[in-house]
């Protein structure tokens, strides 16, 4: 079995490493991922300039590029054929409801799914003291279950691990996608020449308390497991739509 890891953290992140050490105990593993931090990069693609490739140590690679241009060579330039599995992560912090919009994680496991390889992302749902050892435990289990049953065509995981040592977690939820609720937020200052700059804001407040989501399973200690299907269509809207058409 062979697995490509990206991220969106760096090649040289914690998460990647301990989720690499983890799954090299049960596949032939190589580590594909942008040179420096790319979070919140989302599925962003490299048009405008050259990009570089750098051997780090022995099956790991740096890509001066974002989270996508990472499986994308990683597939067709590093490995030069496709894995059996394309694993994102371990990513610092959750990606729950919307933050999946956002993520350069969940895109790279987006971008092995279009190139048509099973794929999962994972995050820690914590911000700070991350317990990468319980994340790298799942994601050993997640890559067992995907090679027993496969993935439905053109749909990804996105898992989430609660921050709690691997015998204090309360199991598996396949879940839905949940809703934050947010503060946009933008915070003007100014320089010393005294132009205006932003930094976004946009803090989190909560999220909406409804059952079945990845919200949910991460507030009762749970690993929380979504399927998320490429199609982004609508299609309940189409129906409703079928009036438009001239």
């Amino acid at each position: 079995m062979r697995l490509l890891i990206s991220n969106d953290d760096g090649v040289h992140a914690k998460g990647i490493n301990v989720l690499a050490d983890e799954l090299k105990k049960i596949a032939k593993v190589t580590v594909v991922a942008p040179d420096r931090e790319r979070s919140a990069a989302a599925h962003s693609l490299t048009l405008h300039h050259p990009l570089r490739v750098e051997k780090v140590k022995t099956s790991y690679y740096a890509v001066s590029g974002t989270p996508t241009d990472s499986v994308i060579l990683g597939v067709c330039e590093v490995l030069k054929k496709k894995p059996d599995i394309v694993v994102a992560g371990i990513n610092n912090g959750p990606n729950l409801g919307d933050d999946i919009t956002y993520s350069g994680t969940v895109a790279a496991a987006i971008e092995g799914t279009l190139l048509g390889i099973p794929s999962f992302a994972i995050s820690m749902a914590s911000n700070n003291d991350y317990n990468f050892e319980t994340g790298a435990h799942y994601a050993k289990i997640i890559v067992n279950m995907i090679m027993k049953h496969g993935l439905p065509a053109d749909t990804l995981l996105n898992v989430n691990v609660p921050n709690l040592p691997v015998d204090e977690v309360q199991g598996i939820m396949i879940t839905r996608q949940g809703k934050r609720v947010y503060d946009n937020s933008i915070v003007k200052k100014k320089d010393p020449r005294g132009k205006d700059y932003y930094w976004m804001g946009g803090e989190e407040i909560g999220f909406k308390n409804e059952p079945g989501t990845d919200f949910e399973a991460i507030g009762m200690g749970c690993v929380s497991v979504t399927p998320v299907k490429l199609d982004l269509t609508n299609h309940d809207a189409i129906r409703e739509l079928k009036d438009w058409e001239i």
